[in-house]
């Protein structure tokens, strides 16, 4: 329909995979390199998460596009078969042939693992890609890891990767599948594009597309992160809408209330409750879990096992030609205290005693308030603020203290002294929770439609409206579309949870995570 009226070749924000309008950005790009190490490096899993419609099929089409031309590789796209159906698809992609007994787990193994057995010995390495992968039953993870079991005296026969959306972090993180955990050589979490990825994945796609002029005006191209979270599905289809209604406008560019509108108009398509935002003017990402585990409030610190040993984090080697880097300890959980005082110190705070039970009471008698909550790496750089973060392994937990945070490394203040950790050793540790502090901007813990006065004004020039002091019709329909993106409840009130990620992205003072990141 705007094809002709924008003189473009095509759709070029069609949701169907298209080679021409492949678009890596840097941390695309990132994770390939990830994926494709840990493939020509040797045997055990490899771990690739990521929101829907972050690009994960197009990273799996990717590898299977640039592995080595020694490589075979099995692709399984619908994990929920049973074990016997699993198998038999692995010998099937692989062109094994199967046994007279094609009903035995036994049999199938044995036709697989000589089948590797005569591959590796014609020089041959096997790759098996699981896409989906958070619907594998824990019964076949536990198979899957067996698989991994096949092996000479000197190599694994058999390379696992497994792609998966964020829930599957969580259930390896199970007690009971902590072995298939130990085995995971190289981890991945994809994350949605930033602002300037996302209007340079705009421009790409028209581009492509033969676009002759900028179709999307500058504020439209941040309006799109804003109501896409940097996703690359839901960029295509917010932009496509968009186009639409600017044809059926009679416009030539898009502009931000176009796509602010067609954002409205697909929000059912969007799904836009389990959004993942990212870092973007007016824009802060908040990451619902389940109920209201996961949900923002002031509470005191997190609860603390005591005295228990330190933990140890391995520090990856970069590159296969360098040295392994010595181990980090972290120490023991009597050092909370230590790192409580650090993140009062960073305030401008002296310690009190007592402390980490006194913390939240101590920040509060300066204007300060704690904020607990689970999340991920994107989470915080959001919320751009030192935390404190609950680690565990080995069925122990510890807390330290977070002061610097890139797209590669945390920096942790341990022992009085800075740590720089790479995040991919990080993510077997930390399972999300963490608590900060910061300073509400405003007295009023909630504000909604009719309220009058300087908070509201506050609330105004957050949301870029228009001066004033009413909170309108207008601020409660920002408010309730901030709340949607974010997957928030939407009530239109703007209580502590819409203002502490409107604190985030503001230039508001305090300690930033920004300001310290970590040693490249």
């Amino acid at each position: 329909m705007y094809v002709d009226w924008f003189r473009l070749s095509d759709r070029p924000f069609s949701i169907t995979p298209d080679p021409r309008y492949l678009f890596l950005s840097e941390r695309h790009r990132e994770a390939l390199a990830h994926l494709l190490f840990g493939v020509t490096e040797g045997g055990g899993f490899i771990l690739l998460t990521g929101e829907v419609g972050t690009g994960k099929t197009t990273l799996t089409r990717t590898l299977l596009d640039q592995l080595p031309p020694n490589v075979d590789a099995a692709l399984v796209y619908n994990p929920r078969i049973s074990l016997i159906e699993f198998l038999e698809t692995i010998c099937d992609e692989l062109g094994v042939p199967l046994p007279p007994d094609a009903r035995s787990p036994k049999r199938l193994t044995d036709a697989l693992n000589r089948h590797l057995l005569a591959a590796h010995e014609r020089g041959r390495r096997t790759v098996l890609i699981v896409d989906e992968a958070q619907n594998l039953d824990v019964s076949l993870l536990e198979q899957i890891r067996l698989l991994t079991n096949l092996e000479t005296h000197r190599n694994k026969l058999l390379q696992i990767l497994l792609i998966g959306q964020p829930e599957l972090r969580d259930t390896l993180a199970r007690n009971d599948l902590r072995q298939l955990a130990q085995r995971i050589t190289a981890r991945y979490h994809l994350e949605p594009l930033d602002p300037q990825e996302t209007a340079a994945y705009v421009r790409h796609r028209l581009e492509v597309g033969e676009a002759g002029d900028a179709l999307f005006t500058p504020r439209a191209l941040r309006m799109v992160h804003r109501v896409s979270g940097g996703i690359p599905r839901r960029i295509n289809i917010v932009c496509d809408r968009a186009l639409l209604g600017a044809f059926a406008d009679g416009l030539r560019r898009v502009d931000s209330t176009l796509v602010r509108r067609a954002a409205r108009e697909v929000a059912g398509e969007l799904d836009l409750p389990r959004v993942r935002w990212t870092a973007a003017t007016g824009v802060a990402l908040f990451v619902a879990a389940v109920g209201s585990a996961v949900a923002w409030h002031f509470a005191p610190p997190m609860p603390l096992v005591a005295d228990p040993p330190p933990m140890l984090v391995r520090v990856p080697t970069p590159t296969p030609t360098e040295a392994p880097v010595d181990a980090l300890v972290l120490p023991p959980m009597d050092d909370l205290a230590g790192s409580s005082a650090a993140l009062l110190a960073r305030w401008g705070v002296e310690p009190p005693a007592g402390l980490p039970e006194t913390l939240c009471a101590s920040a509060a008698d300066h204007g300060l308030a704690c904020v607990r909550g689970r999340g991920t790496w994107n989470n915080l750089r959001v919320l751009d603020r030192p935390a404190l973060l609950e680690l565990r392994a080995d069925g122990v937990t510890r807390t330290v203290l977070l002061t610097g945070l890139d797209r590669i490394a945390a920096q942790l203040w341990i022992d009085g002294e800075p740590h720089s950790v790479p995040l991919l050793e990080l993510d077997a540790a930390w399972l999300g929770e963490y608590l900060l502090l910061w300073r509400p901007p405003v007295p009023e813990a909630a504000m909604q439609r009719g309220y009058v006065g300087d908070s509201v004004a506050w609330l105004r020039r957050a949301f870029e409206e228009p001066d004033g002091m009413v909170f309108d019709a207008e601020l409660e329909a920002r408010v309730r579309e901030f709340q949607q993106s974010l997957g928030l409840a939407v009530d239109g009130v703007a209580g502590e949870q819409t203002l502490v990620h409107l604190d985030g992205i503001s230039t508001s003072g305090g300690p930033r995570l920004s300001a310290h990141v970590p040693d490249s």
